[in-house]
Formats: C-alpha cells, structure tokens, sequence
C-alpha cells in the first residue's frame, strides 16, 4: 500500500458551463469518499497549455499534500502520455497529460521522484469513446491513489528524465535593454512579466517601457511601486506580485487595455536618459500568441 490523500487539487480548461468538471468529482467520489476536491480554476482558456501550466505553477506551493490533477489536455485520445509523477519526497503527487502543462509545477515541488504511464485500463472506467481522460482515466487514478494504492500499482514507472518539459520563456538583454514577455494578464488587468526585481535594480525605481503592440510602439516610463494604491493615477507602476515577478499595473485601471497587451506579447525594459528610451533601435511587431 501507498500513502493515503484525502485531497485531490483541480486545475483544468473544462469549465464550469458544462457538466465536465462536476462528472470528474463525482467520479473521485465515487470511488474516495473520504476526498475533498479543490477547484484551483477550471476557466484556462481552452487548449492553452502555456497558461495551464503557469497557473499551475502559480498554485504548487500552496496546495495541500495530496494528489494534483491538471487536465489542459489538447491531444486527448492522441499518442500522448497521461502520467503521474511523484514529488516531495511522496508528499503529492501530480497526475495529467505529458504535454508540458506539469511541468513547471513538478519543477517547483522539488522536481520528479518515482514516475508512471498511466496504462492499466483496468483501473479506468469504462469508456464509449477516448475523449474525456479527465474522467475516465485521470480521475479513478487519483481517486485509487487517495486509497492508497501504490503509484507502482497505476501504471508503469518510467524515467522522470523522459517526460515532456515546460517552456518557460526568459527574460534576455538587448542592446542595454531587458526583452520580457507577458506571463499572464490577470482579471484586473495586471500583466505579470518574467522578470524578478534583482534584473532590474541597475535602473533604480524609475525605468522605460517600451510594448510593441500590433497598431504601434507605446513608450511610457514605469515607477516602482509597492502596491496597486501606491501608484499614481495616470502612471504606470511596476509591482513585485504574489509570486515574485514584475507586474504592469495602473491605480484601480487595467494596464493591458492601457497599454494594449495580452499574454505572450513582449515588453521591453531599460533605462531612463534625458526622457528618451534607450537600448531600442528598431520597432517589432508583436501578436498576441494562439
């Protein structure tokens, strides 16, 4: 016997329109009862397996020990591998498609311990089509698993080494500038770049923006700030957010719609001289990423 859960964790693209993520949960039910299920967000955006994986990132530190189940799963029913990955020396365990979405999260809880392909139909429920994973596989698994059964008696080990990573874009210097990329554009607004405050120090708690949106170049320049309220009414603040990471914010107003950006589109960071942007010597167009 494996260790006992009695908490699954739910990320996924399902939605709460249908009756998707409701059938998932009674399938956990169903078989451990003695399971709660918590619903980080079923509202990624459908086959985003990029933003499901940096939500998922985003929740792993405080999530309790137990089973995480992440299903941004485009290629269901496809060649690709549903897995579960132990991680925290057995405190949890993650279980999803292979294609990315675990990834950062498995990264962040200390990396991968003992791995499976989840290939023993025997513990899948019945299926009238190949379609729906997050119930009929990833489900009963995590469900068994809260049981304690043994990740050994789930599916097949395979090498941690093997399985798909993550991409993480990274910040990268041009010309005196920092190229960045917008992680996340949260519902307020706030564009949450993937620089930490330590790549920016060199530039004081004043610097330049510059974002390429796809109609034409914005300059602004960005103040540091320690809080939404803290930034002036009509300027652009740079906030330290919950995770660690730079966020574009304005004073109770969205930035994204001020400054006409969206996830995946860059923003580049440099210093301030005379009020010029410095370190940007051609215009890019960038799209919004599909």
């Amino acid at each position: 016997m494996g260790r006992r859960y009695d908490t699954v964790s739910f990320l996924s693209d399902l939605g709460t329109k249908d009756e998707f993520v409701g059938v998932v949960k009674a399938v956990i039910r169903d078989i451990a009862p003695h399971v709660v299920v918590i619903d980080l967000t079923h509202g990624i955006a459908p086959f985003d397996i990029r933003a499901g994986s940096l939500a998922l990132a985003r929740c792993i530190a405080y999530v309790p020990d137990g089973v995480v189940m992440a299903t941004v799963d485009p290629g269901v029913g496809s060649s690709r591998r549903a897995v579960a990955i132990e991680v925290a020396g057995g405190d949890g365990v993650i279980i999803g498609p292979d294609n990315g979405v675990l990834a950062p999260a498995v990264a962040l809880a200390g990396g991968a311990g003992r791995s499976v392909v989840l290939d023993l139909s025997d513990l899948h429920l019945p299926a009238p089509g190949a379609t729906f994973a997050a119930r009929d596989v990833f489900a009963p698994v995590a469900g068994h698993l809260c049981n304690g059964v043994d990740l050994y008696e789930v599916g097949t080990p395979i090498d941690p080494d093997l399985l798909v990573p993550g991409v993480v874009p990274l910040p990268r210097e041009d010309a005196g500038s920092l190229l960045c990329e917008v992680l996340w554009v949260d519902r307020f607004g706030n564009c949450q770049l993937n620089v930490g405050p330590d790549e920016v120090e060199q530039w004081g708690g004043h610097m330049s923006i510059t974002v390429h949106a796809p109609d034409a170049p914005v300059r602004r320049t960005a103040t540091m700030a320690t809080h939404f309220d803290g930034v002036r009414i009509g300027a652009i603040g740079l906030i330290v957010d919950g995770a660690g990471l730079l966020t574009l914010a304005l004073a109770r107003r969205s930035a994204a719609e001020e400054l006409g950006i969206a996830a995946g589109e860059m923003v580049i960071l440099g210093a301030l001289d005379g009020g010029e942007v410095l370190g940007v010597t051609s215009p890019v167009t960038l799209r919004p990423t599909r």
